[in-house]
């Protein structure tokens, strides 16, 4: 069936599929500037709107809300409809919406336009794979996903000590307009530059389109949602991200600043090398993946040795500020086995429900957003003697560390999801395709 095809015929040029791919990235690398400023402005926007950590966790969180909630659908969309236009119409979306969120007199608007904002989210990552897997060919999908989630993760080294710095010097609403400036420039660079598909694949793309048409909505929903590997991969990576969503989004800076007495500046080196850990880790981690053909095997080890790693912070006592930057160095890029969830689902599923498979995916992987930056801020809150100062909650070492255990077990659940899924040696399954297929 034509549909279980993976063909890719080759481009022109060698360096246009890099250009087209790393171009749309700038959407995620922006989207990833939004998801992980919280660690930057948490400070002004608790003083701006008196909140407390389970408020903030919520304002924070609205965001992935509307991606777990529009994720799937995104996928969906991408299967059936240019990438290009529905990159630029929700990446508007989410520029006007940092606009908005800059500008918010009430907490009740901030959390509105941060869940507008996570809407145009939806579409970022999964757009970038989609393209890879048309671009690309399938034995080199870990090595291109590892340099797309690189390239974003330069979004949260952004995120971390140069907004810190500029929130600083111009005030939290300044600086998240400046950032909705840069993102508009983005934009502009997308119209010019991304493509759909290379050029010799129109035949394909239009067989897609009929075997899309035919099977229906409603079947390509149950055909992502019944393969188990969609499951296990996004679980497992929706856990290995937790270092990235909690330290690196939003508890990292204030658990430096109140647990280990760093100033704000220090915290941010601190938190900012998870993201230099992913940038290294991924394309490393996607390459060998790829060289050895397999994907079970790094992507337990990476939940192993992340499992002790997030142990020794939390119990280690004394850790001196180099020591925290080796280990949060070491956890971002033991972490980085992530990346190869995306194309194990993309292996797994056929090519024709690539964007719906990893919209599923991660629906799941953004999930743990949604889910545990709320549910951190209430395990913070759970104990805390009450303290404010200088109209800031402060938490107690305990209070994090207590907070904090939502890491190892995360990670001992990602580990049990890994063991659960199938290898794919880097190839499509193509009799687990050609069985979901023919499935009724």
């Amino acid at each position: 069936m034509y549909a279980m095809e993976q063909t890719h015929s080759p481009s022109q040029s060698k360096l246009l599929p890099w250009v087209v791919v790393l171009t749309a990235t700038l959407f995620f690398f922006y989207e990833f500037v939004l998801m992980n400023m919280f660690n930057a402005i948490d400070g002004g926007l608790a003083r701006t709107f008196s909140v407390d950590a389970t408020k903030l966790g919520y304002l924070s969180a609205s965001y992935f809300y509307a991606d777990v909630i529009f994720l799937f659908p995104a996928g969906l969309l991408l299967d059936r409809f240019s990438t290009r236009k529905l990159i630029l119409v929700s990446m508007g979306l989410c520029v006007g919406a940092t606009v908005g969120f800059a500008l918010s007199p009430f907490f009740w608007m901030a959390v509105s336009f941060r869940f507008l904002s996570g809407i145009g989210n939806a579409f970022a990552f999964v757009s970038s794979l989609r393209l890879a897997a048309r671009w690309f060919e399938p034995r080199h999908l870990a090595l291109v996903t590892g340099v797309i989630v690189t390239f974003s993760m330069l979004g949260g080294v952004i995120a971390q000590t140069p907004l810190t710095v500029a929130a600083h010097a111009l005030g939290w609403r300044h600086a998240i307009l400046v950032t909705a400036a840069i993102g508009f420039l983005f934009i502009l660079l997308i119209w010019r530059n991304v493509k759909d598909y290379p050029k010799g694949f129109e035949q394909q793309y239009v067989r897609e389109q009929q075997d899309l048409h035919s099977m229906g909505v409603l079947r390509t929903i149950r055909l992502a949602i019944r393969n188990r590997q969609n499951w296990c991969a996004g679980i497992y990576t929706c856990f290995l991200n937790l270092p990235v969503a909690l330290f690196g989004s939003v508890w990292g800076i204030p658990y430096l600043v109140q647990a280990h007495g760093y100033n704000i500046t220090q915290a941010s080196y601190v938190t900012s090398m998870v993201f230099a850990g992913t940038i290294v880790g991924s394309p490393l981690v996607g390459w060998f993946s790829d060289y050895i053909g397999r994907r079970r095997l790094p992507m337990f080890l990476g939940g192993i040795i992340s499992l002790a790693i997030i142990l020794i912070i939390m119990y280690m006592p004394n850790l001196d500020l180099w020591s925290l930057i080796i280990l949060f160095f070491a956890i971002g890029l033991t972490t980085s086995s992530q990346v190869i969830a995306y194309p194990m689902i993309t292996e797994s599923n056929p090519s024709v429900l690539t964007g719906g498979a990893l919209g599923f995916g991660s629906m799941l992987i953004m999930s743990g957003y949604a889910i545990f930056q709320p549910v951190f801020g209430k395990m913070m809150d759970l104990y805390w003697d009450g303290k404010i100062v200088n109209h800031i909650p402060v938490y107690s070492p305990s209070d994090y560390r207590f907070a904090l255990w939502i890491m190892p077990i995360g990670f001992i659940l990602g580990l049990v999801a890994v063991l659960l899924t199938r290898e794919t040696h880097c190839q499509p399954l193509a009799h687990l395709a050609a069985t979901n297929m023919d499935e009724k």
